[in-house]
């Protein structure tokens, strides 16, 4: 099937590795994760950093896991740096100290986005399954303070911390955060796992969408604030990614290119190996990413529906995971003959009491 000819991608998230201290039970990386020997070395990388700036992608998002697990990471920053990529840092902070971060600002790195898994150590030490992570990350957040690096906080929200959403705003201004992404649990990855342990309620949704647009006014100037909705608990979906394979592309940590986290598990798409074909190919030709390109895939009503080009038929990865079909109406729109059952699920699941299923790696 033709698909229109996309620009170039924006962004591009590094998956380095899946290697990581934490637990995260809501994790959005596959729940197979990827071994040490199958990540891609040094060279690999820094040669898709050189393709994607050629290709005409502006910033890198250096990624995982926990990409300081990797001791290379820094070679990696300051040739990303070198070839005219705008580069970010995503990272809970456990695996870097004083030194590292001087050597990351000395390589070129333009931005650090700390995770944050709790306003306390009960909190955050539960949820991401290390004991002493959140006395570390405000450790790591007043060096990255005192360097200077612009920091992004991003706190996944859910049934067991949205109640304490003022207080997580308010940490974000105590550590100097300029932007704060408060994102609610996407049920991709290991959160799939965890949907009857993490599903907010519907009333939980509701106050959060009013706290964050109160503290957007209040703030204005000082922080800004990024709100990803609950997508169970809404009439209509979210454009995903800006549609498919549109905006930013993903390398897993063997290499695989991606067009979201969650891509990879629509079995029906083969996914090229950014080692192994040139990724402006990949980008522009590869069967995968022009599957949903455009709007000739679509379904009704999706087809036929007036909002077609604003939502762009929702998440592929959401229709697969509850429809089977990655090309059906993403059930979380009103329009979906799926939409009802999955309200009742989201209910049942956010009044369901359920023990957390922590991520882990593979022996």
């Amino acid at each position: 099937m033709s698909a229109p000819r996309p620009n170039p991608p924006m962004a591009m998230l590094a998956e380095l590795t899946h290697r990581c201290p934490l637990a995260c039970p809501y994790c959005s990386n596959p729940l197979e994760l990827e071994r040490k020997e199958r990540e891609l070395t040094t060279d690999e990388w820094k040669d898709i950093f050189s393709q994607a700036a050629e290709m005409g992608v502006l910033h890198v998002h250096f990624s995982g896991g926990e990409p300081a697990s990797r001791r290379d990471l820094e070679e990696m920053v300051a040739h990303a740096r070198d070839v005219g990529l705008y580069t970010n840092l995503i990272t809970s902070g456990i695996g870097l100290n004083k030194r590292r971060l001087d050597a990351l600002n000395e390589c070129g790195l333009d931005h650090v986005q700390l995770s944050l898994q709790g306003v306390d150590s009960e909190m955050a030490d539960w949820v991401g399954g290390y004991k002493g992570g959140f006395d570390r990350k405000m450790q790591v957040a007043e060096w990255i303070g005192e360097i200077g690096f612009p920091l992004t906080l991003n706190a996944v929200m859910h049934k067991k911390n949205f109640d304490r959403l003022d207080e997580t705003i308010a940490i974000a201004l105590d550590m100097g955060a300029r932007r704060l992404e408060v994102a609610t649990v996407q049920f991709h990855g290991w959160a799939a796992k965890n949907r009857a342990a993490l599903m907010p309620t519907r009333e939980q949704a509701k106050q959060a969408r009013l706290t964050v647009n109160e503290a957007r006014k209040r703030l204005e100037g000082v922080l800004v604030i990024d709100y990803v909705p609950a997508d169970h608990h809404s009439d209509y979906p979210k454009p995903c990614m800006g549609g498919w394979a549109s905006t930013g592309i993903n390398i897993a940590p063997d290499g695989a290119v991606l067009p979201c986290h969650a891509a990879h598990t629509i079995k029906s798409l083969k996914f090229d190996k950014a080692h192994e074909k040139p990724l402006k190919e990949i980008w522009y030709d590869s069967d995968a990413f022009n599957a949903f390109r455009g709007f000739e895939w679509m379904q009704e009503p999706c087809r036929s529906c007036e909002l077609k080009t604003k939502d762009f038929g929702g998440c592929r990865c959401q229709a697969m995971a509850i429809a089977g079909d990655a090309a059906a109406t993403d059930p979380v729109c009103i329009k979906s003959p799926l939409h009802d059952e999955l309200v009742r699920q989201a209910e049942a699941d956010s009044e369901a009491d359920a023990d957390l299923v922590y991520r882990v790696m593979p022996t």
